[in-house]
């Protein structure tokens, strides 16, 4: 019952931070508060992010004395309010507005990627279900592709408005979600951010739905979901570096996993491997023989 609420404070408490994306609505007050918005946008954004994390403080830190709650709420009131900020990015007309398109597809990931787990397997929920804190690595590829997005903007603006390629980028992004998601929908309790090196009670062997598609359907959608971003930000460099440390990244992985998955289940993993693929190109994973 814990994990379940934590996931509904989460829900709340993203949808909160996003609604600072309803700002600009105060324009059709009238002229004076239109006036407010156009010449004092950032304070009023800035004290929205102030009185909405006040007010977990006091309540859930304070009043109810919930700080394991309180720190999920933090999280997902963050993660709303870029969802927000990049649909503020995203009306604004801005040269900027894929990279608006980029910072909802990344906070609607993360946030999303702990609701799922406590709707799905709430036994497994903990905060590194955001999946925020990955690993070091994880934070440089995201930070050398704001930092490609920010040059190549400043350089040459031009380069990113192709909306064509964005656009196709955005349906990656959306797919490789639709297919993670899909894959912890089905997988429910056997599925866990983390592989598993002992075999738990209650672990089955998942081969239904979009398993019989690929073995691996959450590290698939993850990749394209990954390689999906890079396009919607147009960033070249980014784009082939992304697809070569993912590819490699999850290569390993899966043979790693399926070195434990066929200790789990034996001649039902190895005749599941035979009738499935991995479903990420040129990656066959451990082939062992029983």
């Amino acid at each position: 019952m814990a994990a379940i609420r934590k996931g509904r404070v989460s829900l709340l408490t993203f949808c909160l931070g996003a609604c600072i994306s309803l700002l600009p609505c105060i324009s059709v007050l009238g002229r004076i508060f239109q006036i407010i918005w156009d010449d004092f946008w950032i304070p009023l954004l800035l004290a929205y992010i102030a009185c909405y994390n006040g007010v977990l403080f006091v309540l859930y830190n304070v009043q109810w004395n919930q700080k394991d709650v309180y720190k999920v709420a933090v999280r997902s009131g963050f993660l709303g309010t870029v969802f927000g900020l990049g649909l503020l990015i995203n009306f604004s007309g801005s040269t900027w507005i894929y990279f608006g398109w980029y910072i909802i597809a990344l906070s609607f990931f993360h946030f999303s990627e702990y609701y799922t787990t406590a709707v799905t397997n709430p036994r497994s929920l903990t905060l590194d279900s955001f999946l925020l804190d990955h690993s070091r690595e994880y934070k440089l590829a995201a930070m050398a592709s704001w930092l490609e997005f920010t040059i190549e903007w400043y350089i040459a603006p031009g380069l990113k408005q192709f909306h064509t390629i964005s656009f196709v980028g955005l349906l990656i992004v959306v797919l490789g979600e639709i297919i993670r998601k899909s894959s912890m929908f089905t997988a429910r309790t056997n599925f866990n951010h983390y592989v598993q090196y002992i075999k738990q009670d209650g672990h089955t062997l998942v081969t239904s739905g979009i398993y019989s598609y690929c073995r691996h359907p959450s590290y698939v959608g993850w990749f394209y979901w990954s390689i999906g971003t890079q396009l919607i930000l147009f960033n070249p460099v980014c784009l082939v570096g992304y697809t070569m440390v993912s590819w490699k990244f999850f290569k390993e992985r899966i043979y790693e996993e399926e070195i434990y998955l066929l200790n789990f289940f034996g001649e039902h993993y190895l005749d599941y491997q035979k009738k499935v693929g991995t479903g990420l190109p040129f990656i066959s994973g451990y082939r062992g023989e029983m």
